[in-house]
């Protein structure tokens, strides 16, 4: 994939290595569609995923990203899986910032960010994006913007 400065070295993206596995509670908008607790286990191997790491206290950037994660979820939401993480947060203020922006992709609560140690973030937001074989292709620090999603996205469904 072609690289650009928001693009941190990541040893799971450099060696493409499997993604790893985790199981979260999802956050209550989500769980009438989506269940009590997800795994991405469940969904490797069935599509590529974008991961996203954020947080309602994360300003200006998480506000920036949420519009385009969303309008790009709708557009490609039959060909890749879009997940949020919500790291070192607080429930209600996780849902109100869902709430705000009319999130429909699922997001699950992780208060403790121990995913987030799991996959190497250093700080919200990051995006991760993970092939069709399930392996860690891409790491992005940084709100995600067009641009870059649109190359990303079209790069991983190739």
């Amino acid at each position: 994939m072609q690289r650009n400065p928001k693009e941190l070295p990541s040893v799971l993206a450099q060696e493409r290595r499997p993604a790893p596995d985790f199981t979260l509670p999802l956050l209550p908008p989500y769980r009438a569609e989506w269940g009590e607790a997800f795994r991405l286990g469940d969904h490797l191997g069935e599509k590529p995923i974008l991961l996203n790491f954020w947080a309602s206290w994360c300003y200006p950037a998480c506000y920036e990203e949420a519009p385009v994660l969303e309008s790009f979820w709708r557009r490609y939401r039959e060909r890749v899986l879009f997940v949020g993480v919500n790291v070192q947060d607080k429930e209600a203020e996780a849902v109100r910032f869902v709430e705000q922006f009319g999130l429909s992709f699922p997001s699950v609560f992780d208060p403790r960010g121990r995913v987030g140690v799991d996959y190497g973030m250093y700080g919200v937001p990051e995006t991760f994006l993970i092939d069709r074989e399930g392996r860690v292709v891409l790491r992005h620090a940084g709100a995600v913007d067009e641009a870059a999603l649109s190359r990303y996205l079209e790069e991983v469904l190739r």
